[in-house]
């Protein structure tokens, strides 16, 4: 059921703390923790705590927080100090998505191509 914990989802066994992660902020409804595959120099991840199967579905059931989820890549990207920054959802195998939990990648410490991929 969507917002419930999936006992086969790796994001919501890290906000259990089933999985280790490193945790770089966490709010009430927000975990950010580094990317174990970094993609550039500052690769940080933004889950909700509750499990949706990808952004369309959080936004769809849960605005405030998508909106959470976004405030908070804001917030890391000031954390860590960077001055430009790309935000990325993955939604769909076909865009990359690996992990069937809603996400946000926040990249940035080098300089991004566009378009991407």
């Amino acid at each position: 059921m969507a917002g419930e914990p999936q006992d086969d989802c790796l994001f919501c066994k890290i906000v259990a703390g089933q999985v280790p992660a490193t945790i770089v902020r966490e709010t009430d409804t927000t975990v950010a923790f580094r990317d174990i595959n970094p993609q550039a120099p500052t690769h940080v991840l933004v889950i909700p705590k509750a499990h949706y199967k990808d952004a369309a579905a959080l936004a769809a059931a849960a605005p405030e927080l998508a909106a959470d989820v976004l405030r908070e890549t804001q917030a890391v990207a000031d954390d860590e100090k960077l001055e430009s920054y790309r935000t990325v959802f993955n939604t769909g195998s076909g865009a990359g998505q690996t992990v069937w939990h809603a996400h946000a990648h926040i990249l940035g410490g080098r300089g991004l191509q566009w378009p991407p991929g």
